[in-house]
């Protein structure tokens, strides 16, 4: 939200700390303030205003109240242009319950001109174009007080009264924007005796609007439904400054203080004859008492604060206290609505105070967790299959056979998996191919994971290796476990589970792996051989030389000469295009030419 220094400066009879000073204030007690800005000779703060606090600090003047508790500035009253106003003929008829308080009031024989400087200045401050002196005050208002407003041309209703209703399948309205809008039931809209003239608390029609010829309006100040106003305005694709306001809910309470403003400044600026308000308000609210300790705050803070600076609190805020049997009984203001309990209170206290002043410190707890035995249970599993030399894999969930179909899948994985050991029996497939670039003789793999029944969920427990593929419940593979520990650090601290190596992305394009033996003279470093593999092989040799094989062919054996044979794989890939096995072939070639300059060596 846009709020300018100047304008919360008529808040304050004393002079406002510098803009830099304020919004540290505010940041450090309140709301986040994402920019300040210079706009001629004001300062203009973008402060982002959460949905807790939208009913109440979306305006100037709620934002003052922040400013008047946290650095303890005492707010001036605004003074209002006097009016007496006279009897009224406006009928306001309320059909549904999503208008939860209606102001109307009608002003006879205004003079619709431009606004004064002050008034153009202070819009155009915040972003908002100067339209004429009625609907800039409405819009002043709104950022003001929080409010929204909307003034109808009285001349172009059907007669002098307002209708609240729903809108009708068929019936259309044409925006101020001029946006046509189709009409259903959903809608609630404003009406005169025959026409919609408003989308309520969204956006006014041009049925009414008010122009530059406007003599006698009506003014609008009014209450809806939140979570009505809103799917309305995202079902219309229409987002206003008042649905910001009405879909985070305002107290129907800040509707009297509205009208009586919009009224002084519309009487200021376009003189005119004041009626009556019509009033229309079922509901009110109730005012709700909350009773709250200093031990109570102190407790849950972790803090120790007096009494005194709590009271302080209460009287920084404007809320009416008193104390009884050592609590205080705290009348909370009507138009905080975000107050629902103890807790809440708890929370301004330590705003006002300070965060800065909770100490650092660990509550003292003295708890035992206890056990959540599934996920022991998955945690053992897992650790003992790690040991026996299993690696972990996942696979889908969803397949193209079982017995509980998803409806929104793909066509080819419609149901999810009523087993493992497919999944499992893929991977292992895959993982075969891929033995050389992985450095592996055997492939053993597992899966923990959830199979879905017509009878219900189940976790499984499946591993496979080359001899055969098993698949159990869970609980029947942790059917010799005693679970008897409180922690699971000795299954979280396992081995296993430490990490061997900084994961790199695998090629795209397919490798191709060649063997290599070569007899060479006991007592010769096997480092050696290694090293004309790796600077020979090119930057195409992909991982190092992996030595799987070795046999020594000792001096007493029949043909023996005291030799030892060196068997590597080495893997070749390219991480830009497919290898030819030409290329391979060349370097093997270079590998072994290579080999064969040491005398003693033999390619085998």
């Amino acid at each position: 939200m846009k709020v300018s220094y100047n304008w919360l400066q008529n808040y304050f009879e004393e002079k406002l700390p510098d803009s830099k000073k304020l919004s540290e204030g505010i940041i450090f007690h309140s709301f986040e303030v994402e920019s300040l800005d210079k706009v001629k000779n004001d300062v203009i703060f973008d402060i982002k205003v959460l949905p807790d606090r939208a009913h109440d600090c979306l305006s100037h003047w709620g934002i003052a109240k922040e400013i008047s508790a946290i650095f303890d500035l005492k707010l001036k009253e605004k003074e209002y242009k006097i009016f007496k106003p006279v009897s009224t003929n406006l009928k306001i008829e309320m059909k549904d319950n999503k208008c939860l308080r209606y102001m109307g009031r009608i002003i006879r024989n205004i003079k619709v001109d431009k606004s004064p400087a002050w008034l153009k200045e202070k819009l155009e401050a915040i972003g908002q174009k100067s339209i004429n002196n009625i609907i800039d005050a409405a819009n002043f208002v709104m950022f003001d007080l929080g409010q929204p407003i909307h003034c109808f041309d009285l001349d172009k209703l059907e007669s002098e009264k307002v209708i609240i209703r729903n809108g009708k399948v068929g019936e259309k309205i044409i925006t101020l924007d001029k946006k046509e809008i189709n009409l259903d039931e959903s809608i609630l809209v404003i009406a005169d005796e025959r026409y919609p003239l408003a989308v309520a608390g969204i956006k006014g029609g041009m049925k009414a609007e008010v122009d530059n010829n406007t003599k006698n309006i009506v003014i609008e100040v009014a209450n809806f439904d939140a979570i009505s106003t809103r799917k309305t305005a995202k079902k219309i694709n229409i987002l206003t400054d008042a649905v910001k306001r009405y879909e985070n809910e305002i107290s129907p309470e800040l509707c009297g203080k509205t009208m009586e403003s919009i009224t002084s400044l519309i009487f200021e600026l376009a003189s005119g004859e004041v009626e009556e308000v019509v009033d229309i308000y079922s509901n009110k609210p109730e005012q709700k008492t909350i009773f709250i300790s200093a031990d109570y705050i102190n407790k849950r803070l972790g803090t120790s604060f007096l009494k005194k600076d709590i009271e302080n609190v209460w009287q920084r805020l404007g809320f009416e206290y008193e104390e009884q049997n050592g609590e205080f009984k705290i009348i909370v203001p009507l138009l905080r609505i975000d107050i629902t309990g103890p807790h809440d209170l708890v929370e301004d206290v330590i705003k006002i105070l300070g965060y800065e002043r909770v100490e650092e410190k660990l509550p003292e707890i003295n708890l035992i967790p206890k056990i959540n035995e599934i996920s022991y249970k998955i945690l053992w599993s897992r650790n003992k299959l790690l040991n026996d030399g299993y690696s972990e894999i996942m696979t889908y969930s969803f397949r193209d056979k079982g017995e509980v179909e998803v409806l929104a899948s793909a066509s080819d994985k419609k149901f999810l998996r009523t087993n493992l050991s497919d999944g499992l029996k893929e991977s292992f497939k895959l993982n075969q191919i891929n033995m050389p670039l992985l450095e592996m003789n055997d492939i053993k793999i597992f899966e923990i994971g959830t199979v879905f029944k017509k009878e219900g969920e189940e976790m499984h427990v499946a591993y496979c290796d080359k001899k055969n593929c098993v698949e159990i419940t869970l609980e029947e593979f942790c059917k010799d476990l005693n679970i008897s520990e409180f922690f699971y650090d000795e299954l979280l601290k396992a081995k296993s589970y430490k990490l061997k190596a900084i994961f790199k992305p695998w090629s795209i394009y397919p490798f191709i792996s060649r063997d290599v033996a070569v007899w060479i003279p006991e007592g010769e470093s096997v480092d050696k051989l290694k090293q004309i593999l790796i600077e020979n092989g090119t930057d195409l040799l992909i991982k190092e030389p992996y030595l799987f094989d070795s046999f020594t062919k000792p001096t007493s054996s029949v043909g023996g000469d005291g030799k030892i044979s060196y068997a590597f794989r080495l893997v070749f890939q390219s991480f830009e295009r497919t290898l030819k096995a030409e290329e391979v072939e060349e370097i093997m070639t270079k590998i072994t030419n290579k080999i064969k300059e040491n005398v003693d060596w033999q390619v085998r």
